[in-house]
């Protein structure tokens, strides 16, 4: 996150109010989390997976650095989060990441095992068979070059295929659009666009168990942050179906910007987000989580 954008976040904490927005939500708020921890590396969450069950999450920092932690619970709520491990995010060439190189944005889990995370800055997509080993950077296409510095690759989400979407913060089509960015395994294409709707950018994206297709969007003014998340069931390249699940007001929650979809030991779709706190003292990491319909 750049001075400029931090400085519109303070002054949106400052003036953040707590009113819901009007209108039907379909998700039902389950527990809202607030996670301290005294390490310096501890902040800046961007990315997070929660794996079946709900007890365990890989979480992703915007500073190149990874943790596994366990997550504990009291049915519905969350009482405490345990990290077992963190590690930093290295290079092709094994070396840590820092600055706009280590900008580290989107989170995917490969059927393998394996970790893809997406960058911001240096606009690129990289797959890490370990976790903590060096990383294999993926091809990056002409179409890479010329997006916002400050506002490519923040979402990152894989498909039953093993297929990697990625989609742009801030840069757009002609028309407008939001551009979705598909890696198969060989090459990069634009399978689809998604509308554009207010003020929102994309922040997060994951596939359900449900095979549907969701993307967590944020917006932030002088009066505080507002989250937004909607889905799509995909026909072929086709989005169809477009939902929109949950649109708070303005200061709800934190800077919501990673996004894991997942099913409970009841069966219920759920998702958890977490808050990226910028490294600030006036922001605080946090793990939402919402019930959503099916």
């Amino acid at each position: 996150m750049h001075k400029r954008l931090a400085i519109q976040l303070i002054a949106a904490l400052l003036l953040s109010g707590g009113v819901w927005a009007e209108g039907a939500k379909p998700a039902a708020l389950l527990n809202n989390f607030a996670w301290r921890h005294q390490a310096d590396w501890f902040g800046g969450y961007s990315g997070i997976h929660i794996f079946d069950g709900g007890t365990r999450m890989i979480a992703l920092s915007d500073r190149a650095t990874m943790l596994d932690a366990r997550i504990d619970r009291n049915e519905d709520e969350i009482t405490g989060i345990e990290i077992q491990r963190h590690w930093p995010i290295l290079s092709s060439t094994g070396k840590v990441l820092v600055g706009t190189a280590g900008d580290s944005e989107g989170l995917a889990i490969a059927p393998d095992g394996g970790v893809y995370i997406s960058f911001e800055g240096v606009h690129r997509v990289a797959y890490y068979s370990d976790p903590t080993g060096p990383a294999q950077v993926l091809p990056r296409p002409k179409a890479f070059e010329v997006l916002d510095h400050n506002g490519s690759f923040e979402a990152l989400a894989i498909d039953r295929l093993g297929r990697l979407y990625t989609l742009t913060e801030k840069s757009r089509t002609v028309s407008g659009d939001i551009p979705v960015y598909r890696w198969d395994g060989l090459s990069w294409s634009t399978p689809f666009v998604l509308p554009q709707r207010g003020k929102f950018l994309p922040v997060a994206a994951d596939f359900g168990p449900d095979g549907r297709f969701y993307v967590l969007e944020r917006s932030v003014s002088l009066t505080g942050f507002r989250s937004q998340l909607r889905r799509w069931e995909l026909n072929g390249d086709t989005p169809q179906s477009e939902e929109i699940l949950l649109q708070t007001a303005r200061g709800t929650h934190d800077n919501l910007e990673g996004l894991s979809v997942w099913r409970d030991d009841q069966g219920r779709l759920r998702v958890t987000m977490i808050s990226d706190d910028n490294f600030l003292a006036l922001q605080r990491t946090e793990l939402v989580e919402y019930l959503l319909p099916d």
